[in-house]
């Protein structure tokens, strides 16, 4: 199993046990005897790195191994959840909102995990344009109708008429033969109306908590932060909602196929309806973006 970057970074959280109130904490020592369990043989002790990047290269060194496989059964072992089985269940369906993305779902069966093959993503409490929501499959995500005006967002005309230009033909690209270039390109579309809604409101995103800071502890000037930095921020600041942000982490990671090594590592072929997944996401985030606007302006 070869996981994306985005189920990485959600994995690594619940082992951890950091921004997940269902999951165990791990201090370090813990973290070394789980991944050696998993292989390694290492002592933990004085230059031990923090939490976060420890599990992160792990991770990264048996992604697509079997390795992998089992470091998710251990994750989810119920033997570890005896008296909070709900807790388990709970934690199971927040990772695995994130991991259908990679086509797999974690099943439990009494006190046994396994892993599941999936064909079909699951989009679920994602907000349309009508502020209706609902759990709904992928089809009927693919069918939800978002009327996405640019020019209501307010930039720059001309930077707006590329935005526009590009939308139609990463639309082109991804009702046609050329998936990849669609999600490359509704990824860039996507950095650069944040990037653009960042330039007119710059006091909101420069003293929001999770803007990206250097070594010397100042925020990043804009054009230094990432797509990361641009979805989490703006959703801090109400430009996205949760829902947009979740799968725009997704886009992100698609959009970094561009590079072949990247593309090659994880072993990802992106196919016609993950293209127009994308696409939807994108859609979404423009009419949340526009309604920003709009209630900045009043």
């Amino acid at each position: 199993m070869v996981l994306c970057d985005a189920t990485l970074i959600e994995l690594r959280k619940i082992i951890n046990g950091d921004e997940n109130p269902f999951a165990i904490y791990r201090r370090g020592q813990d973290l070394v005897k789980f991944f050696n369990k998993l292989g390694s043989h290492e002592i933990y002790g004085r230059g031990f790195p923090s939490r976060w990047k420890y599990t992160d290269e792990k991770l990264s060194q048996i992604n697509g191994t079997p390795e992998i496989d089992k470091c998710i059964k251990m994750t989810f072992a119920p033997v570890n959840f005896r008296e909070r089985i709900n807790d388990l269940d709970a934690l199971i369906a927040s990772f695995n909102s994130v991991l259908q993305f990679d086509k797999w779902q974690v099943v439990r069966e009494e006190d046994a995990i396994s892993l599941k093959k999936i064909d079909k993503v699951k989009i679920e409490e994602f907000v349309n344009s009508n502020n209706d929501s609902g759990s709904i499959t992928e089809d009927d995500f693919l069918k939800l109708s978002f009327n996405v005006n640019i020019s209501k967002i307010g930039l720059d005309p001309y930077f707006s008429q590329n935005i526009t230009a590009r939308l139609k033909e990463a639309e082109f690209c991804a009702k046609g033969e050329a998936p990849l270039s669609a999600v490359v390109m509704i990824g860039s579309i996507l950095e650069g109306i944040l990037l653009g809604i960042a330039l007119m409101y710059p006091k909101d995103f420069n003293t929001a908590q999770s803007a990206p800071k250097n070594k010397e502890g100042k925020v990043k000037f804009f054009q230094e932060w990432s797509l990361n930095d641009l979805i989490d921020v703006s959703t801090e600041v109400g430009c996205l909602k949760l829902d947009v942000k979740k799968f725009s982490h997704f886009v992100r990671d698609f959009r970094n196929y561009i590079h072949p090594n990247q593309q090659i590592v994880c072993k990802f072929t992106p196919d016609k309806n993950t293209a127009l997944i994308c696409l939807q996401v994108l859609k979404a985030a423009i009419c949340q973006i526009s309604d920003f606007k709009n209630k900045h302006c009043i």
